[in-house]
């Protein structure tokens, strides 16, 4: 996926999130907005996977585990969903280590949990 596709998936997980924030509000548990976030992409038509397995690769390639990101799209965009009263440095730092080792370059932290929307998008590019 080049750098413009990838940049329109995300402005349309961006605006159906905000969408499902507006409805919805806060103070659901995380798995209700996981549903809902899948459930209105796969009706957009963007492929979806809930609780999907990743790979986690050791720096010499070694596969040596797995995690179930909250949401895959598109193959291509890991989406790591909370629903917290804000965003803290631990949330970013687990969407980058997922993009590190799982080797997938584009990732989406979204915080349904806050009075207001919060998004991050994050890019890790192997070295």
């Amino acid at each position: 996926m080049d750098t413009a596709e990838v940049k329109a998936l995300c402005d349309r997980v961006r605006q159906i999130s905000f969408d499902i924030h507006v409805y919805h509000g806060h103070g659901h548990l995380e798995k209700v907005y996981e549903n809902a976030l899948a459930h209105r992409l796969r009706k957009a038509g963007i492929k979806t996977e809930q609780q999907h397995p990743i790979n986690v690769y050791d720096e010499d390639g070694t596969l040596i585990g797995d995690y179930y990101a909250d949401l895959l799209i598109e193959d291509s965009l890991i989406v790591e969903l909370k629903a917290a009263k804000n965003l803290a440095p631990e949330h970013e730092a687990q969407i980058l280590g997922y993009l590190k080792s799982s080797r997938k370059e584009h990732g989406l932290l979204i915080n349904f949990g806050s009075y207001r929307f919060q998004i991050r998008k994050f890019a890790f590019r192997q070295t």
